[in-house]
């Protein structure tokens, strides 16, 4: 793991980008660690990281979790069912369509 200082960081963005390929760069300012620079891949892993460290999503999360521990939560195809039934409403409002994405199960019987 790298540790770098605001000042050096900007010096060196591009650089210190380069590291990060080998691990995260911690930036410090006045020797304390303040933020983290780490490589990502694909949209997929920056939108993962934004929402792991949103405080609005994570008590969405929460939330939901405390709701089907109390509840038992919905069928997964009941789900698939109501989220279907709602595209088909906004696809006729003109919205774009969401794609249902392949249950677990499915993905194990396509390995096999």
């Amino acid at each position: 793991m790298n540790v770098a200082s605001i000042p050096e960081i900007q010096a060196h963005l591009s650089d210190y980008v380069k590291k990060t390929r080998k691990g995260p760069v911690v930036v410090t300012r006045n020797g304390k660690p303040v933020a983290v620079l780490l490589a990502v891949t694909d949209q997929e892993e920056v939108d993962r990281l934004v929402l792991a460290h949103s405080s609005k999503f994570q008590a969405i999360v929460r939330k939901s979790r405390r709701q089907i521990k109390k509840t038992g939560g919905i069928p997964h195809d009941e789900f698939w069912k109501q989220v279907e039934a709602e595209t088909k409403a906004a696809v006729g409002n003109g919205k774009p369509r969401r794609q249902r994405p392949k249950s677990p199960a499915s993905e194990t019987e396509q390995t096999r």
